[in-house]
């Protein structure tokens, strides 16, 4: 695929998943744009052995727009990074088609592995802001990972991760198309943790009222 495909193909999708984008020339001015336009002369470069090259293209990306992709990556059609200030995309990170990733995002390793160090996304994966998926393995297609969730194990297909670490909280009940993009109404299972407390110790609470009111009538 040449550079005007390229181009073509990143302007249709930056318009379809960017409600703020009003005109073809203002992806132009878009971080994600240039990043992932400069990450594919990198990687070409870096799949010729052109290593240094790559890696000062790579890294004179990150400083114009915040973003900062590895040359070595493997990243399929149609990623969409919105807004993308502090998104990390590891050395052997492995993208499908169609991954969205929120400002923030990290697809790291843990230090540990060698080798595959870092995580694969397939296709339609949603990564929301903030969160961190560290490890070689795999999350599945069509699967969300909540904001500011740290995923550090493999996710089934179809599934909803939150929390730290993260925990999967919807699996195959809906499957999450490509164009949802919602961050915000996500399963917390943390706050049903402490619901469950609550509702606890107000039938503690309850009972201890009932012994007390026995006790005195006695």
């Amino acid at each position: 695929m040449g550079i005007v495909s390229y181009i073509k193909e990143e302007i249709a999708v930056i318009r379809e998943r960017d409600p703020a984008i009003k005109s073809n020339a203002e992806v132009f001015l878009y971080p994600t744009f240039h990043a992932i336009l400069r990450y594919r002369l990198a990687h070409m470069f870096y799949k010729k052995g052109h290593y240094f090259l790559a890696r000062w293209i790579s890294q004179r990306t990150t400083r114009k727009t915040g973003i900062e992709i590895h040359p070595g990556a493997t990243i399929g059609k149609g990623l969409f990074i919105d807004h993308g200030t502090g998104v990390v995309i590891g050395e052997t990170a492995v993208l499908g088609d169609n991954v969205t990733l929120y400002q923030g995002v990290t697809l790291g390793g843990t230090g540990k592995e060698q080798g595959k160090r870092h995580p694969t996304l397939e296709d339609n994966v949603m990564v929301s802001a903030g969160a961190k998926v560290l490890g070689s393995f795999t999350i599945g297609e069509n699967s969300k990972i909540g904001a500011g969730s740290v995923v550090l194990g493999p996710v089934p297909p179809n599934c909803t991760v939150v929390g730290i670490p993260g925990r999967v909280v919807k699996k195959d009940r809906v499957r999450i198309p490509r164009n949802d993009l919602d961050q915000v109404n996500l399963p917390d299972p943390i706050l049903d943790a402490i619901s469950a407390l609550q509702e606890e110790n107000r039938k503690l609470q309850r009972e201890l009222n009932a012994l007390k009111e026995k006790v005195c009538k006695e």
